[in-house]
């Protein structure tokens, strides 16, 4: 008989989400025709930007005649995507070469394929609270994984000092803006892990799906503002909350020539990797990617984020009236809060769904040290968030 992969027994009985969601269809079932105020799992509300649509009808066209069909793209992206992903970072003042852009299907599948570039015999640093998947993949891949914890103390962004001594763990999870917390890393908080990762001859997994939402310019948007990231760091990037992609699906990849490990090449092993494991992203998908790097396209994102951002400051306003401890919300999608009067993070998830039907995210579920908070995201609609927020304040202004 076929042995079958021990470790997804090691996981949890059921995904964060799912367990919301089954939850949260309990409550309607019980409740019909009552609508729920979601600000819980971080789906958009807005649709694409018009250049985006454009491009994408444009695509769809060419695959309709001779002349301008495309079939099978290189594995790795197209010439044009990779040129304009590689342009934006330049743009920026970062010196990157187009081929070390790699198209993905989104940072979620990318952040669990990436780890066939790594022995499961290497250890995973993963700062809690932290964004389940990173835990989950290294789990199933019977990866022995490190739990760094962090709290209100270091603003929920923890330092190499953090580390434990004598711990040997050799791939860094860094996500920042941070999921869930919404804390972001400074320059300097950055350098030191860089510094780190280059001393010990780590790998940095540097998920930067909402740099978008970092609006003050002394704050890092990318791992590799910091010198040394070339050869210590690999990125990854989604369009799905900068740009609207979440049912688009299109995300990209960078992996420096100068990263090496035991004498090889990181990037020439995700060369041979996409090459063997995927025939690519679409063409139409990645015409639609290409757009958001356009100065139009650009342009039309940063109109949807300034609603979120309004969202974001519609929540804060209720919190602070509310005298509730939170990070976040400024320069990322996601605010963290303290629950108040000292309750768990999952009794006040059925405060919230039972008495005003808002839908957050119980903190317990990011790991051990996110018991006692509360995550919500801002890419709801204004309506809804304004009244989520307005309930809020009727409900907790009272205890």
């Amino acid at each position: 008989m076929i042995e079958l992969n021990p470790h997804y027994a090691e996981l949890k009985d059921s995904y964060l989400f799912y367990h919301i969601a089954q939850k949260t269809k309990a409550y309607c079932e019980a409740h019909p025709g009552t609508h729920l105020y979601r600000m819980g799992i971080g789906d958009v509300s807005l649709p694409l930007a018009p250049a985006v649509i454009e491009a994408l009808h444009a695509a769809v066209d060419d695959q309709a005649h001779p002349a301008t069909f495309h079939g099978y793209l290189p594995e790795c992206g197209a010439p044009f995507f990779r040129e304009a992903a590689a342009g934006h970072y330049r743009s920026r003042g970062i010196a990157l070469s187009d081929d070390e852009v790699f198209v993905s299907s989104g940072a979620s599948d990318e952040l669990g394929d990436i780890l066939d570039l790594f022995s499961p015999v290497s250890a995973a640093l993963i700062p809690e609270p932290a964004y389940p998947a990173y835990v989950d993949a290294n789990v199933m891949a019977g990866r022995r994984i490190v739990h760094l914890p962090s709290c209100e103390e270091n603003g929920f962004l923890p330092s190499p000092d953090d580390l434990p001594a004598g711990e040997d763990a050799d791939l860094f999870y860094l996500c920042s803006p941070n999921n869930p917390t919404g804390a972001v890393f400074s320059r300097d908080q950055l350098r030191a892990w860089v510094d780190c990762a280059n001393r010990r001859g780590a790998v940095i997994l540097f998920d930067a799906a909402y740099e978008a939402f970092i609006e003050d310019e002394d704050l890092p948007r990318s791992i590799f503002e910091i010198d040394g990231a070339r050869t210590c760091a690999i990125e990854i990037c989604s369009f799905s909350k900068t740009a609207g992609f979440t049912g688009t699906r299109c995300g990209y990849t960078v992996i420096p020539k100068e990263l090496e490990r035991g004498g090889q090449s990181l990037h020439a092993m995700w060369v041979r990797n996409r090459t063997t494991k995927t025939n690519g992203v679409s063409y139409i998908l990645q015409k639609a990617g290409a757009a958001v790097f356009t100065d139009e396209g650009q342009r039309q994102i940063q109109d949807n984020i300034r609603v979120y951002k309004e969202n974001a400051k519609t929540l804060m306003r209720a919190l602070d009236s509310l005298g509730l401890w939170y990070t976040g919300g400024k320069n990322a999608p996601y605010i963290w809060l303290k629950c108040p009067g000292g309750m768990g993070s999952w009794e006040f998830f059925d405060l919230l769904l039972e008495k005003i039907q808002v839908v957050g995210t119980p903190g317990a579920g990011f790991g051990a040290c996110g018991e006692g908070y509360f995550r919500f995201s801002t890419f709801g609609s204004p309506e809804d968030t304004k009244e989520a927020a307005a309930r809020m304040e009727k409900l907790l202004g009272k205890a």
